[in-house]
């Protein structure tokens, strides 16, 4: 039997591993499982899987989970050091699918019980990738990407020699915006953002997919987590959402990861890893798909995406302090305090306004130190929201 835990529970990867684990429950044993505001749901997801604890990250919410978990068995937590001690009890493998740099010290725990870590943060690559790899090192454990992406990289790499790769092409979907015509971009809301034409994901991922800000995400996560110069990593929008990724060698060869956009696929790997078992998910028919399409990612349309090598070209913390950044303009977003293209604007600000910080960005990438990082983004990613 397996130990699980479940970090954001809650969320669309959460219920999709959560859907992947009931369908053979005697062969799981549920430790953890975490979520934010949404404690109906964890309260019913840890009462169905007979979980030993559910937290939630919302304080004032605990006497609500505690009064829906009444009689269950299942303890009830709330807070940041409630999470952190979930994460270290004893798990086999643990989802980390909390949304932001919130996911980075729960999944640090984990790994330091040698746990295998199924990382869906992507935000934890991006803002402190050394210090993720060298703690699975350290104590024992692995990280398996969840990302579909990383996880189409990861499958086309097994049994090759990554001296041999000669570039590694991530795709993207293009959000909601796509086809959108460029001077229609500044006038676009949250609600138009936030609906996704293949995926469904939660809010702001979704709006991260509109404005690319997410690829932007996986392409550094890519470079931190296969160590692959950033030079090698390409983005291409291909609308259909069924090459997630394709990996080139020196001899010419592309191999592509194709399959429908379901992320189950991803999860079921990594769950299953170094297994393949059977997954619930379509079985794609490539003479009804007809054809695959492709267009490349303009940086005009997307800047996150050269915002992205910008932060892979400084090095250091410059990755805290965009993904930072990146989760503040887009609350002011979401709260209709800036505007869409504004987004970009306010990154690519605080990037250069941290940077003249003589010696934040340069320090060695701790817990302590990506925390300064990210607190010091965020108020000068506010200050710079205030100014509009």
């Amino acid at each position: 039997m397996r130990r699980i835990s479940i970090f954001g529970a809650t969320g669309s990867i959460g219920q999709s591993t959560i859907d992947l684990i009931a369908r053979d429950p005697d062969f799981y044993r549920i430790v953890a499982l975490t979520g934010g505001r949404n404690v109906a749901q964890l309260a019913d997801d840890a009462r169905k899987l007979n979980a030993e604890i559910a937290v939630t990250a919302e304080v004032a919410l605990l006497p609500e989970l505690r009064e829906r978990l009444a009689g269950s068995g299942v303890e009830a937590a709330a807070g940041e050091a409630a999470l952190i001690e979930a994460a270290k009890r004893p798990a086999d493998w643990v989802m980390s699918a909390i949304v932001g740099a919130a996911g980075l010290p729960p999944g640090l725990a984990a790994l330091e019980q040698g746990a295998t870590l199924a990382l869906a943060n992507k935000e934890s690559m991006v803002c402190a990738g050394p210090l993720v790899v060298q703690t699975a090192r350290a104590h024992g454990g692995a990280v398996l990407p969840v990302d579909s992406e990383h996880s189409a990289v990861f499958q086309a790499l097994i049994g090759e020699d990554i001296a041999a790769v000669e570039r590694v092409i991530i795709t993207a979907s293009g959000g909601a915006f796509r086809d959108w015509p460029l001077e229609k971009l500044a006038g676009a809301t949250p609600e138009e953002a936030a609906t996704h034409p293949n995926w469904d994901m939660g809010q702001r991922i979704t709006i991260d997919s509109a404005s690319m800000f997410n690829k932007a995400l996986e392409v550094i996560e890519t470079k931190e987590f296969f160590d692959i110069d950033p030079a090698l990593i390409e983005v291409l929008v291909h609308p259909e959402s069924m090459i997630h990724a394709l990996v080139g060698f020196r001899d010419g060869a592309l191999m592509a990861h194709v399959g429908p956009p379901d992320m189950r696929h991803a999860i079921g790997f990594a769950l299953h890893y170094p297994e393949r078992k059977t997954l619930p998910v379509a079985r794609l028919d490539l003479v009804q798909l007809g054809q695959f399409t492709f267009r490349a990612a303009c940086e005009t349309r997307w800047p996150a995406l050269r915002l992205a090598r910008e932060v892979m070209a400084t090095g250091g913390l410059a990755g805290a302090v965009f993904n930072a950044a990146k989760e503040r303009a887009l609350d002011a977003f979401i709260a209709r305090r800036i505007g869409f293209l504004r987004m970009a604007e306010v990154v690519e600000e605080t990037l250069n306004r941290v940077s003249a910080q003589s010696g934040l960005i340069t320090a060695g990438i701790t817990l302590d130190n990506v925390r300064a990082a990210d607190h010091f983004a965020r108020v000068t990613a506010d200050e710079f929201i205030n100014q509009d």
